[in-house]
């Protein structure tokens, strides 16, 4: 039986990551063992069951979840009308190393747009944490055996990293289907102000009142090449195309292609950062490439395929003539080459109409690239809703 036959939809989303392959954010932090890990997720559409999807998909050992539960979140790290997770049954489960889990369904009735807590204790050392790196939604770590705490002990420190956990799905009430985009720190929402869920897809998620999107953006990520997190290309069918109840793609991919492929080689301050993208330079001809890839590897499901254009980053520290030639060259195949279903034109939205290589003063977060809330506001505002009708 398949996810559209038994109803599953995916209501959020984290795409795993090594801790390797991150900001580093869990370099300092100590080893994760006898703890409980308490995290929140805002949920986009609801539902009257919900199931969690573990991962250890980079992990160099098995993880033993030997407790989880699940409720409302409430604020400052508190929950409410909780309950258990099981795994086949049982009240703990071990994820083997290199894959997945998924609980079992828990009779939780959760509304559209709720924010859910989520307890798992971990009794034995974590060795590698698959993660993803960085969270814009506070975490915390208590010690010990802490799942059913309804509120957060004094002795509770902070998560820098989302841990564990990839997605959350829902059972509608009614049959539905779910929005995934997958992108880079602009989608998943750099710059806009924590704990307020202010990513464009989660804003988008807001306007659909009640639908399914799902946020599968990597900061620092690329279409050809892994480096911050696996390319799109190698993610895309554990990211996008394994999504239950999959209906609708959106692309937002190739500004880090083009911005470290064509960025200034003799900057000293740029060095050590160009150090963690590795790969060979890439044309404008390898990007169109991928995105062909991936609206085909799309379209052959069944979903349809939607794709933003790139915008601007004049004044980056990554900006040069010759990127923004190619930031342009692609975005006129975008627009034009009739890969997809449609496009969304963020370009346009985000661009200084008096100098275009530049975004709107008031719509980035003070580095020329990415948005602030204002500015991703402004894109979610700028998506015909009637494409996911």
């Amino acid at each position: 039986m398949t996810d559209q036959d038994n109803g599953w939809v995916r209501s959020w989303g984290a795409s795993p990551q090594s801790p390797h392959d991150g900001l580093g954010s869990l370099d300092d932090h100590p080893p994760l063992a006898d703890v409980t890990l308490r995290q929140v997720v805002r949920l986009s559409g609801g539902g009257s069951r919900v199931r969690v999807r573990f991962t250890n998909e980079f992990g160099t050992g098995p993880v033993t979840i030997a407790a989880a539960r699940i409720g409302l979140a409430t604020p400052g790290g508190g929950v409410e009308a909780g309950c258990a997770l099981t795994f086949s049954g049982a009240a703990s489960g071990t994820v083997p190393a290199g894959a997945p889990m998924l609980s079992d369904p828990a009779d939780l009735p959760v509304a559209a747009l709720a924010e859910l807590s989520v307890s798992l204790y971990l009794p034995e050392r974590v060795e590698t944490c698959t993660c993803h790196d960085p969270v814009l939604d506070t975490g915390w770590t208590i010690p010990g055996n802490a799942v059913a705490a309804p509120a957060l002990p004094e002795n509770a420190g902070v998560l820098p990293v989302r841990a564990l956990i990839s997605a959350v799905e829902v059972l509608p009430d009614a049959p539905a289907k779910a929005v995934v985009v997958v992108g880079d720190s602009r989608t998943d929402g750099a710059g806009s102000t924590p704990d307020t869920h202010h990513s464009w897809p989660e804003l988008l998620a807001g306007r659909l009142a009640g639908g399914y999107v799902v946020n599968q953006g990597i900061s620092g990520n690329r279409l050809l090449n892994d480096g911050i997190g696996p390319s799109a290309l190698a993610r895309f069918d554990r990211d996008v195309l394994a999504t239950p109840g999959l209906g609708w793609v959106v692309l937002s991919l190739g500004g880090n292609d083009i911005g470290i492929s064509f960025a200034p080689r003799d900057d000293e301050a740029l060095a050590d950062f160009l150090k963690a993208f590795p790969g060979a330079p890439v044309t404008v001809d390898d990007i169109i490439a991928g995105y062909r890839q991936l609206a085909a590897r799309a379209q052959e499901r069944g979903v349809r395929v939607y794709a933003t254009t790139i915008a601007p980053f004049e004044g980056a520290d990554a900006y040069t003539p010759e990127g923004e030639r190619a930031r342009q060259a692609v975005n006129d195949w975008i627009r034009t080459g009739d890969a997809f279903d449609a496009v969304l034109d963020f370009d346009a939205v985000w661009r200084d109409p008096d100098h275009p290589g530049r975004m709107r003063e008031d719509f980035h977060a003070g580095d020329h690239l990415h948005g602030n809330d204002a500015g991703y506001r402004a894109l979610a505002g700028s998506v015909d809703l009637s494409l996911f009708g």
